[in-house]
């Protein structure tokens, strides 16, 4: 509830995080308006950033945002009480997923309504997605605040724990056709899994196996990400 509260009354932020995927992605719309065949390429890429912007944002929003709180000294306010990191880290977890899901079903309503984005399955699997993609960033953004000692170094984290996986996660170049050995390390990819799962809502009405399958894939990386970062996290601030 802190946390929450918190956010809504920064209210650049909050709108921040709201705007920005969908500006991107309405930007997109128009980079390729004129291009040949843009109909069918764009939206089969939107459909696939709808998962990518909101792990990155999140990502970015979230490892400042636990920076912030250590070098203001509320972390080891709090660590006066009986919290566990666990319940700390779980708790900002749970108020930045529910941000998430809030600006996935912005990107959604955005893309169907005015940008002609289509898929065969309906927004409640799109979001479910777009949803676990956010909070596997969010995770992610958790253990990286934990390494870091300022919001400097937690932004220099994001090629470390981000990029890789844009250029892996068959976005660019289906993983079937990548190297070997980069075919069995994007295998093990929550963004490889978040952009496969909005490939089968795309293309089937009733998402099968391969969805659900993604799907535990990205919920198991994000809890164990907040279980390295509730072992990692300090409790003094540097």
């Amino acid at each position: 509830r802190r946390v929450l509260a918190q956010l809504v009354a920064d209210r650049r932020t909050l709108a921040l995080i709201m705007a920005i995927p969908t500006a991107l992605l309405i930007l997109l719309y128009f980079v390729y308006y004129d291009y040949p065949g843009a109909g069918a390429l764009f939206n089969r890429i939107a459909v696939s950033m709808m998962a990518i912007l909101p792990m990155i944002v999140m990502f970015l929003v979230t490892s400042v945002t636990m920076l912030r709180e250590r070098g203001s000294g509320t972390l080891e306010r709090l660590w006066t009480t009986r919290l566990h990191r666990a319940d700390l880290l779980f708790g900002y977890a749970a108020a930045f997923t529910v941000i998430g899901v809030l600006q996935s079903l912005v990107m959604w309503f955005v893309g169907d309504f005015f940008l002609g984005v289509r898929t065969e399955a309906g927004a409640p699997w799109v979001v479910d997605v777009t949803g676990a993609g956010a909070f596997v960033g969010i995770a992610l953004g958790l253990v990286a605040s934990a390494f870091a000692r300022s919001e400097f170094q937690a932004v220099q984290f994001m090629p470390v724990f981000i990029i890789p996986q844009l250029f892996l996660c068959g976005f660019f170049v289906p993983t079937a056709y990548l190297p070997g050995p980069l075919e069995r390390i994007a295998a093990v990819l929550p963004m490889t899994h978040t952009v496969a799962a909005l490939e089968e809502v795309r293309l089937q009405s009733a998402p099968g196996q391969g969805y659900w399958k993604a799907l535990a894939v990205m919920l198991a990386w994000g809890i164990g990400a907040l279980v390295v970062a509730s072992l990692t996290m300090p409790r003094r601030t540097r």
